[in-house]
């Protein structure tokens, strides 16, 4: 079964300070960090896909507008205090190996090496629509 598992990031609930205030070196092991995750995870055979997103301010709403033209909106908007910071998709045996995937990215390290304690959603990803419909 796959899992999406995704890295949410809010302002609101982090208790450590903004990224763009963390020294080099403490950037440096989260990212690290990440790319061990995915190695082992690539080694253990449950990796399908992984990527870190970029920020809000990059974000853009994207809407049809008269006959289907894109209408586009740039963000970040003030009420914004959440977004997907990165995903990835695994393929496990079960839904537990999936919980204490999502458990072991929680840890990855912020500033001065402690673990940052990110929610992590874990969604089955589904293959088509569910059998009562």
């Amino acid at each position: 079964m796959k899992y999406m598992l995704l890295m949410q990031f809010s302002a609101a609930g982090a208790d450590f300070p903004a990224v763009d205030t963390w020294t080099p070196e403490e950037f440096r092991a989260h990212i690290d960090f990440m790319g061990e995750v995915n190695a082992k995870l690539m080694a253990d055979g449950e990796f399908v896909q992984g990527e870190g997103l970029g920020g809000p301010e990059q974000a853009r709403i994207v809407r049809a507008g008269e006959n289907g033209a894109p209408v586009v909106t740039e963000g970040p908007f003030a009420e914004t205090k959440e977004f997907l910071a990165g995903f990835w998709i695994v393929d496990c045996e079960t839904p537990q190996r999936a919980v204490e995937i999502a458990a072991f990215i929680s840890t990855a390290p912020g500033p001065g090496g402690r673990p940052l304690n990110m929610p992590i959603e874990v969604r089955p990803v589904m293959s088509g629509p569910p059998q009562e419909m």
